[in-house]
């Protein structure tokens, strides 16, 4: 094995525990009433976030959902910045203004998260259709979960990326729910035939096998560069907590059994550990020492969130409005009155 692939696994390896770091100090975070507002817990899916964005060029670009920060984190986003957006400090990503479910961090291709249920989807055609026009090979990746495939506006992207053979990857995170409700409850049929009735071609793939997502999606993203794409991944996960911090009753929707069979067995981060010592790259202690690594990370940079100042009262209206005048606007526009 290459030196080559031994560092981007065990990179892959400590971005999951990055993920994992970063959800259990936002948990933390909300329960100790210190983050105002929702989140949604990535835990659990960290190797579709990272085995994705792993095969991505930092100027290729992602959208990204409600439940997004395992995505941030994945393309490259920093904790730090990260946490400050949470609690809606001055120094966050997006100021402050964005929080939990709309961070957003262009310099490393993420287009955003979206609050909207599949509300980035035409984002992430969009800047395949500006990829293409450009002449440039980058790829956008839709992130989206089962949920969304009821979306209209999913039917109209695809049919678009389809016909112009745009440079775009959608990939639904299918962890079995949509909110409280089983997918197989709301989706009649296969999540693939959706894709594949527009001539999209498409894959299912174990979500929680790092290295198997991993490969799928360098070889797609290779093929969308030379104009081959779209592409659709159904990549089956799960996730660990709720549909949000506030879902503490999951009983009603799904077992205790089940949630222990994905957590004592399919957990993403065990079983890449168990590999990776299995192929003799590493220790028991050397993952043990990366996970302690990661964990005060996390910790020193929501001790700096927490400290860190708000933005200042007259920012309240900065990027919300355009900056140039009225007056220049209608003299920039033709037959302006």
């Amino acid at each position: 094995m290459s030196k080559t692939n031994t560092e981007a696994y065990l990179r892959m390896y400590r971005q999951m525990l990055r993920i994992r770091a970063f959800e259990d100090q936002a948990n933390q975070l909300y329960l100790s009433a210190k983050m105002p507002g929702l989140t949604h817990m990535y835990s659990g899916q960290e190797a579709v976030a990272v085995g994705i964005c792993e095969a991505l060029e930092t100027a290729d670009k992602i959208t990204s959902t409600h439940r997004g920060h395992g995505h941030c984190v994945a393309k490259g986003a920093a904790f730090r910045p990260m946490f400050c957006e949470l609690l809606g400090k001055a120094e966050g990503y997006c100021r402050g203004k964005g929080g939990s479910m709309h961070i957003a961090d262009q310099s490393n291709g993420n287009l955003g998260a979206n609050a909207i249920v599949g509300g980035s989807m035409g984002i992430a055609t969009g800047a395949a259709l500006n990829a293409k026009l450009q002449g440039n090979d980058e790829v956008a990746v839709c992130f989206f979960g089962d949920g969304a495939t009821a979306q209209g506006l999913w039917y109209e992207v695809m049919n678009m990326a389809a016909l112009w053979k745009l440079p775009v990857i959608y990939a639904c995170e299918n962890n079995g729910y949509s909110e409280y409700t089983r997918t197989d409850e709301i989706a009649a049929g296969a999540l693939t035939a959706r894709a594949e009735a527009f001539g999209i071609e498409s894959h299912v793939v174990d979500g929680q096998d790092v290295l198997k997502v991993n490969a799928l999606t360098q070889d797609l993203v290779a093929r969308a560069r030379k104009g081959e794409g779209p592409f659709f991944i159904q990549l089956d996960t799960y996730r660990y907590h709720g549909h949000h911090v506030g879902d503490i009753n999951r009983e009603y929707y799904r077992s205790k059994a089940e949630e222990a069979e994905w957590r004592d067995n399919r957990d993403p981060i065990v079983n890449f550990g168990k590999w990776l010592e299995g192929e003799k790259l590493v220790s028991a202690d050397d993952l043990a020492a990366m996970a302690e690594e990661v964990r005060e990370e996390a910790e020193a940079a929501v001790a700096y969130a927490l400290d860190a100042p708000y933005p200042p009262t007259h920012e309240v209206d900065m990027h919300v409005y355009v900056d140039t005048p009225d007056a220049a606007l209608r003299a920039d526009t033709p037959n302006a009155a």
